[in-house]
């Protein structure tokens, strides 16, 4: 096999524009080597600036190590090159001459899986890391189970560190099969498992020869060519307003426009809209886009819209067509990853953030706690506690117009804050997820409810 990257001049304008782009994210336990990977995927793919590979090697070699740690390259907070571990997310850009790159190297404490929530949610790809010779342990289950609850279509499974267990094609084999059960009941709709050495560059950007057994694609063939559909055209179409345009201009005297970014589908001059959660109709009379009016626009472009109608429409809102316009509810049943120290009990007042819309909500119920072990459902915990992962139903005091997260990765998210602080607390996922639990009955009428 011989690598599908090889040294090149700088991509134009006109090259980069012409590649599809792939948003992924790597995950993986403590010190399974995520940073050393990322590290190694833009070192060997030409994606390092002279002035940063410089950077680095005066960093290693001041801590005494012979060759440059690729690690530095994403590890860029003081406290994260200090103690060798990832803290933050980190944000990579790169790109090769058949796609372009958005990454985000995520930690692997238990206690920073928030922030592996926050890089998967917008990722088409997940990265998931396992040190060959500690195999599938539990943080691994747990970035799966993320994974699939983000629905992320496509999981690769790497297999780090194979220099350490020489290379051995049946303890990748065995950690592949674990991991690809495990998976698959989760509901992941794609495995990929590549066995790799992220310090050696086995099987990264260039093929190992240290594994003449592995026949599969690299690392980096895998990301340039798995499929990504960006094409969001036959989702229902929404547009979570963020503001009201009112120039008040004697060149725009009575423009009102209503601009935000297209979270899914299209929009077209003509079309029938509903303005929700207040329901009233009107007409798309025009288009803004970058100043110059459209036909025509779709996500995720951020665009203008102006109707046909004065309607009061303020930020918070959400525009959708007649025909497609989602129901409205303020009662809302969720999977959930509950990210702060905080426990989440049933009973806590919260602000529940959809969209550009906030409200005031209440945790009414949580109806199980996932187990991470075997996937059964811990019935009414109570509590979910940092880091768990459960169901939950909320009553909200407005009508939300919320789609299931199956249906829409962006109209079927939202996130629980603290009132009192402003502290995220729980990242929650509309609908059915991989583990719906058994039916809940209710408690009688409600008590206790105030709105």
């Amino acid at each position: 096999m011989t690598s599908t990257t090889e040294p090149t001049e700088p991509l134009s304008v006109e090259q980069l524009s012409a590649t599809t782009l792939l948003r992924f994210a790597t995950a993986g336990s403590v010190d399974d080597g995520k940073s050393t990977l990322v590290g190694r995927l833009l070192h060997d793919s030409k994606s390092v600036l002279t002035d940063q590979l410089e950077a680095v090697e005066r960093a290693s070699a001041s801590r005494g190590q012979d060759a440059p740690d690729l690690a530095l390259l994403t590890d860029g907070l003081r406290a994260e090159r200090e103690q060798g571990i990832t803290i933050d997310v980190a944000y990579r850009y790169f790109a090769t001459a058949r796609r372009r790159f958005i990454l985000a190297d995520t930690p692997g404490h238990v206690q920073y899986t928030r922030n592996m929530v926050t890089g998967a949610s917008t990722a088409d790809l997940a990265v998931v890391l396992v040190d060959a010779r500690n195999g599938v342990i539990e943080q691994t289950r747990r970035h799966a189970a993320v994974a699939a609850l983000l629905r992320v279509p496509h999981v690769v499974l790497a297999v780090n560190k194979m220099d350490l267990v020489d290379y051995q094609e049946s303890v990748f084999a065995a950690i592949a099969e674990e991991f690809t059960a495990y998976a698959s009941e989760l509901g992941v709709p794609e495995i990929t498992a590549i066995p790799i050495s992220a310090l050696a560059g086995d099987n990264v950007v260039e093929a190992s020869a240290n594994m003449d057994w592995y026949g599969g694609p690299t690392v980096l063939e895998h990301l340039e060519t798995v499929p990504v559909s960006h094409d969001l055209g036959h989702c229902h179409a929404r547009l979570p307003v963020q503001y009201v345009i009112r120039p008040q201009t004697a060149e725009h005297p009575d423009y009102r426009g209503y601009a935000g970014q297209i979270a899914a589908g299209a929009f077209r001059v003509g079309e029938s809209v509903t303005v929700l959660p207040s329901g009233r109709t009107s007409k798309v009379a025009g288009i803004d886009v970058l100043g110059e009016p459209a036909d025509v626009a779709w996500t995720p472009q951020s665009v203008t819209l102006l109707l046909e109608d004065d309607i009061d429409i303020s930020r918070g809102d959400l525009i959708v067509p007649s025909k497609d316009a989602p129901p409205t509810t303020q009662d809302i049943e969720a999977t959930v990853c509950h990210v702060a120290d905080q426990p989440l009990t049933v009973g806590h007042r919260v602000l529940l953030k959809h969209g550009t819309r906030t409200v005031k909500a209440i945790v009414k119920d949580i109806p199980s706690r996932l187990t991470l072990d075997d996937l059964s459902l811990h019935p009414h915990p109570g509590q979910l506690a940092a880091n768990d992962i459960g169901r939950v139903k909320i009553r909200t005091a407005e009508p939300l117009p919320v789609d299931s997260y199956a249906d829409s990765r962006r109209t079927g998210a939202f996130i629980l804050i603290d009132p009192a602080d402003g502290t995220t607390l729980t990242a929650g996922m509309v609908g059915e997820s991989f583990a719906a639990p058994q039916p809940v009955k209710d408690e009688a009428d409600d008590d206790g409810w105030d709105f």
